[in-house]
């Protein structure tokens, strides 16, 4: 569902807050891919460089992904 979302970010061009919030609550329920966190790291990355804008007013800083907090260790195959 994330790497839906950051798609349609480089569709548009820009990461609605909607979208945000979406991937926000989706990164706490803890059910997303390694597709996803990679997804969102490139996200990111088109955040910091301009590439896709956030309606947020937040820094990037906010959409990083921290690995060691969102991915649970049985979905690394640990």
């Amino acid at each position: 569902m994330i790497d839906r979302l950051v798609k349609s970010a480089f569709q548009t061009g820009c990461l609605s807050v909607e979208s945000e919030g979406l991937i926000r609550q989706l990164l706490t329920l803890k059910t997303h891919s390694l597709q996803d966190l990679t997804a969102l790291e490139t996200l990111y990355n088109a955040v910091c460089l301009g590439q896709v804008q956030r309606e947020a007013p937040e820094s990037a800083e906010a959409l990083r992904p921290d690995y060691t907090t969102t991915m649970p260790s049985a979905s690394l195959g640990i």
